[in-house]
């Protein structure tokens, strides 16, 4: 049975630094998330040939990638042949009466527009959560550019479906925020979470607090069911793919 308390979840894959396992978290019941089953990072498309490997060491077989068309027609890569990529497309920016609130103000690149999202659009992360669960056999890497809020969303989802401690899912998401100086200096840029922080401060909140307001207002059967996924996606997620299964399994043993 799982025993880790999460410290030990980097992914070590060169070319990233923002990039773990979602497996080793607390769960209700006692048992920890399983390993090797989820991961997130940033655009994988900084991966060096080591970094590939690093990944296919790691039993990573699909790529969910959640950016816009524009932000992957940037990329330079060849994926390797082994890799099954999926592309889904989390933001919507064509429905702009959603976005005028929140995307020439900088509130994109917080929390605060978690939940407005996922209600303006649940289909979105729907069809993000289904693509994942359905995913070819092996572990399942979903990314955006930065890991940090469209990354940050679907692991928020993940991690709630199997009733993972709060504090735990708070402090995955603030890995990211800890790792600004590091994230920044990866991709030649000026580390933004203070400005963030800023922000939030000025709508009455933290990057933090942003979070967890997000996390504590989630209802994951009202979005299940505004998202239309299926009997068959909602197992899949509740089990993540039939994992936790193994783990209670385990336990009893």
């Amino acid at each position: 049975m799982e025993t880790s308390d999460g410290s030990d979840r980097v992914l070590q894959a060169d070319g990233l630094v923002n990039a773990r396992d979602l497996g080793g978290l607390r769960r209700a019941d006692g048992t920890f998330t399983p390993r090797g089953v989820f991961f997130r990072s940033e655009n994988v498309d900084w991966l060096t040939p080591a970094g590939w490997q690093h990944l296919y060491d790691a039993g990573i077989r699909t790529i969910v990638d959640l950016r816009q068309q524009r932000e992957r027609d940037t990329d330079a890569q060849k994926r390797p042949d082994w890799l099954t990529t999926i592309h889904v497309d989390l933001d919507g920016l064509e429905n702009t009466e959603f976005w005028a609130d929140y995307w020439d103000n900088g509130l994109v690149g917080t929390a605060l527009y978690f939940l407005p999202h996922l209600k303006a659009m649940p289909e979105r992360a729907g069809t993000a959560l289904s693509s994942i669960v359905n995913a070819p056999p092996g572990g399942v890497l979903f990314h955006c550019m930065g890991g940090r809020d469209r990354t940050g969303i679907i692991a928020m989802l993940l991690l709630s479906a199997i009733d993972v401690h709060h504090e735990a899912i708070v402090d995955d998401y603030l890995e990211t925020v800890r790792l600004g100086d590091l994230r920044a200096a990866s991709s030649n840029r000026n580390n933004v979470e203070p400005l963030l922080n800023e922000l939030c401060e000025r709508h009455g909140t933290t990057t933090e607090g942003a979070f967890r307001t997000a996390l504590a207002g989630f209802d994951l059967d009202e979005f299940i069911e505004a998202a239309g996924l299926s009997h068959q996606d909602h197992a899949a997620l509740a089990t993540w793919r039939g994992n936790t299964e193994n783990l209670r399994a385990e336990s009893a043993i």
